[in-house]
């Protein structure tokens, strides 16, 4: 996301009302998406919309479909039923329903970030041209624009003083940090987080959740799986909790929180501090 995008964003704060309303409309809308292993129903049919600025925490118990559906949302994984669409285009296949090639299915990727469990950075590289790598070759930016943007985005994940360093020579937090940054650098209208805590010491943790929370202050649009609650309660705009691959419930986070409807989500909330 470029800094003016951000600027613009954090001006919708004081914006009247018809501008915060037309903020509001979807980036992302999912209708009736359908996914399935062999004979194994992952998702029945789940449907569910992200406004533009928005942090969407997806929360509930391992196996319930979480991670499935951020997978399915940029066709890292097929859907077998139902439509994306990110703003007025159709995600992974034609207006048709005609599938994509693959040439053009890798542009449609490149209008989502994806941060994962794992880091999967470049062993070789510095910190910086991991970042510089994805806006260099996919964007075809210039070795300097593309490291400059690069150190950019690695400020903005508060790694400014170690962008020479390689993966081998950074903590496991400053490690997501630069995926993160990586994200970043490609300008993405929306980032997907898969987890991104999960392989992290617990001291560690912190300081990737306090660059998400920066992020959404600067209100990138953001669907974020964790089973970090705290972050959920207090960063997110809405928490949506699944089970058995459904949407059980979904609201503000003193709603969720507060005064959860559903049997199962109190179970599971209970469960957490038990």
């Amino acid at each position: 996301m470029s800094t003016n995008a951000i600027a613009t964003d954090l001006s919708l704060a004081g914006a009247p009302t018809r501008e915060r309303e037309a903020a509001a409309v979807p980036l992302l809308s999912v209708d009736g998406l359908h996914k399935r292993f062999d004979d194994k129903v992952i998702l029945p049919s789940v449907s569910l919309s992200v406004a533009r600025g928005e942090t969407v925490v997806l929360i509930g118990p391992s196996g319930s479909g979480k991670t499935t559906l951020l997978r399915c949302i940029n066709f890292l994984e097929k859907p077998d039923g139902g439509t994306i669409r990110l703003g007025t285009q159709r995600i992974g296949v034609s207006e048709s329903g005609r599938a994509l090639p693959e040439a053009e299915l890798a542009r449609q990727r490149r209008r989502f970030g994806f941060v994962f469990q794992r880091f999967n950075l470049f062993a070789h590289l510095s910190a910086l041209d991991n970042v510089a790598a994805g806006p260099q070759r996919v964007r075809g930016l210039s070795r300097d624009a593309a490291r400059a943007r690069a150190q950019v985005a690695l400020e903005k994940v508060r790694l400014g003083q170690h962008i020479g360093k390689r993966p081998a020579q950074l903590s496991g937090g400053q490690q997501q940090r630069v995926a993160i940054a990586r994200a970043l650098a490609m300008e993405p209208e929306m980032i997907l987080f898969d987890e991104p805590t999960s392989a992290l010491d617990p001291e560690l943790v912190n300081e990737v959740l306090d660059v998400m929370r920066d992020l959404a202050t600067a209100r990138m649009t953001m669907m974020v799986v964790t089973h970090e609650m705290s972050f959920a309660r207090n960063v997110a705009h809405r928490v949506v909790f699944m089970d058995a691959g459904s949407i059980v419930e979904q609201g503000t986070p003193g709603e969720m929180f507060g005064a959860p409807r559903e049997e199962r989500t109190r179970r599971f909330l209970q469960h957490l501090h038990t």
